[in-house]
């Protein structure tokens, strides 16, 4: 299929995830899973077995053997439990976060293949507090499916820019790259703003869109951003620019970004980290006014950056020679 916003990929509709949702898919639930481990933050429970309880929800497509009534084709919850035992019973890990890390990773990797994720809660049943209190448990969501490719946009135009970025940069979950930051006069809004300036940060992840979402809203308020008026200054923007090969339609989310390819504040810095997807939509005049003014990371990412700046404008003029 086509992309109707005139974009470079195929799109795979997706069932819209806001928040922290889960997959629409079948699970197996385990409840009350108890173990006697040795785990805790205090001295004393490094050697100390205490009672832990354990409940999974894990997330496969179980049509196949519903349909056959073939083990085979399931998910075996003897092996799942197995994997749990191993965690809880092995080695000491001081918090209960780590401790179900450990668990979710050991279901994802004895599940195999058919588990696209999985839900754990792992409570200590004798917390050493000093209240009443039955039990303490943290309860975790992983994915189980590869790793998904994405992009998201940064950009500032009040107060200290820079600092605005990096912090943005900080705060965003998963960043394996980032490209050059680029000034830009501001495209529509209010008279009188200054310029932004803008980059791009590649995502290798596993979290939901909506938690993606989630996450760039955060940066934005612990930035400050005030949301005033459409297209009005602000002190940190962040956008979800793609996901995957994923078209996504929610009332709190579009992807990819409805107006990203005819803006060459975007489509600068998404070529220094993706030039395949972006080579198809530039053209004469797009990046105008777009330039290079440093670099979040070293400086030869700058140098490289800027070759591809170069490169891409070249590209663009010569397809309009042609046409």
């Amino acid at each position: 299929m086509a992309d109707p916003a005139g974009g470079p990929l195929a799109w795979a509709e997706r069932d819209g995830l806001v928040g922290h949702a889960r997959p629409r898919c079948d699970r197996i639930q385990l409840r009350g899973l108890r173990f006697v481990g040795t785990h805790g933050a205090l001295p004393s429970e490094e050697t100390l077995a205490q009672p832990f309880e354990v409940d999974l929800d894990v997330f496969a497509d179980l049509s196949a053997a519903g349909e056959s009534d073939d083990l085979a084709k399931s998910v075996d919850y003897g092996g799942l439990c197995e994997a749990v035992r191993e965690v809880v019973e092995g080695p000491h890990v001081a918090l209960l976060e780590r401790l179900a890390e450990r668990v979710a990773a050991a279901l994802i990797s004895t599940g195999g293949p058919l588990v696209s994720g999985v839900e754990v809660a792992v409570r200590k049943l004798r917390p050493p507090v000093p209240f009443q209190l039955s039990s303490a448990a943290v309860r975790v969501y992983r994915s189980g499916l590869p790793p998904v490719r994405a992009f998201v946009a940064l950009g500032s135009n009040l107060g200290d820019r820079w600092e605005h970025l990096r912090r943005g940069v900080s705060l965003v979950p998963d960043v394996v790259a980032v490209s050059a930051v680029y000034e830009t006069a501001p495209v529509g809004g209010p008279e009188g703003q200054g310029p932004y300036l803008n980059m791009v940060a590649e995502l290798r992840t596993r979290r939901s869109p909506g938690e993606l979402l989630a996450a760039a809203q955060g940066a934005e308020a612990r930035a400050g951003r005030q949301r005033a008026e459409r297209w009005g200054p602000r002190t940190l923007d962040v956008d979800l620019l793609l996901y995957g090969e994923e078209k996504i339609s929610t009332p709190d989310l579009e992807v990819p970004h409805p107006r990203m390819w005819g803006r060459g504040f975007v489509l600068a810095p998404l070529a220094d980290l993706a030039p395949d997807l972006v080579e198809k939509m530039l053209r004469p005049g797009i990046l105008d006014g777009v330039r290079i003014v440093g670099t979040l990371a070293s400086g030869g990412l700058l140098a490289r950056a800027a070759g591809n700046h170069e490169g891409a404008r070249s590209r663009a003029t010569g397809r309009a020679a042609k046409s």
